[in-house]
């Protein structure tokens, strides 16, 4: 029977702890806003068909992600749904400034059950609560989710937020608001127009006049505890001719010139 020498039992272990720690080396994690779940896992597959790498991705509201990096959260990207949480975390020096990225642009839009015949008209002094009747109005978070505070900003500057602050049902995320409309727990909601059209069960009724918020930005950045070459091309993919087509299927506007990587 043949027997494998002692040197080359100790040169095959090492071979192979070393492709494991290669491996490990090569998977970046990465926050990123719960809107960009579906766009962001096309490009995330693109990437590592095109590197090799992989990217673990973590969606929440961008200030549930921002706390956690904060907190010390092992993470190499993050990708926020507005420029406060990114300046949040730059200000604290926890990003890589010289990377940071504005990289998608959005829309807001009110949407409701894809059955429903409502109609709305999203100008000022429109009559959102009568149209709620005794319905909720699902919004994401309208104090430090991205999503919900647009959406309160345009209710503000519209006319309509003191006739509806009374009849929310806020929720931890825009695609937890999102939920709540697809599965008729509510009969109305603001989330963005990406997250319409990835849900067949709602519709979209009306979009909100992009001059009643802030413009509606999502800013990437390589974080400062990420020592993982890999973080800064996987930057630099998102803005390639290849995503910029993924994230232009769901809906996003791309800000960036294309890096051609």
């Amino acid at each position: 029977m043949r027997m494998f020498r002692p040197t080359f039992l100790l040169v095959f272990v090492v071979a192979m702890l070393a492709s494991g720690l290669a491996r490990a080396e090569d998977k970046i994690t990465v926050f990123a806003a719960a809107s960009l779940k579906n766009a962001l896992d096309a490009v995330a597959t693109e990437w590592k068909t095109a590197s090799g790498n992989d990217a673990a991705i973590s969606y929440a509201a961008s200030s549930a992600l921002a706390k956690q990096i904060e907190q010390g959260a092992p993470a190499d990207v993050f990708i926020s749904a507005d420029l406060d949480w990114m300046a949040y975390l730059s200000d604290k020096n926890l990003t890589k400034k010289d990377t940071e990225t504005k990289l998608l642009g959005n829309r807001i839009v009110l949407v409701a059950a894809a059955d429903s015949k409502v109609e709305a008209n999203l100008a000022a002094g429109f009559d959102l609560a009568g149209l709620l009747g005794n319905g909720r109005l699902s919004m994401a978070n309208v104090e430090s989710v991205p999503a919900g505070k647009y959406g309160k900003a345009s209710l503000e500057k519209l006319g309509m937020w003191d006739s509806v602050k009374d009849k929310l049902a806020q929720a931890e995320n825009v695609r937890a608001a999102l939920a709540l409309v697809s599965t008729g727990e509510a009969p109305l909601g603001i989330v963005y127009e990406t997250d319409a059209a990835a849900d067949p069960k709602v519709r979209i009724v009306a979009a909100f006049p992009e001059d009643s918020h802030p413009p509606i930005i999502y800013p990437a950045a390589v974080l400062a505890g990420s020592d993982k070459p890999a973080s800064a091309d996987f930057l630099a993919f998102m803005q390639s001719d290849k995503a910029r087509g993924l994230f232009e299927a769901q809906g996003f506007t791309v800000l960036t010139a294309p890096a051609s990587k």
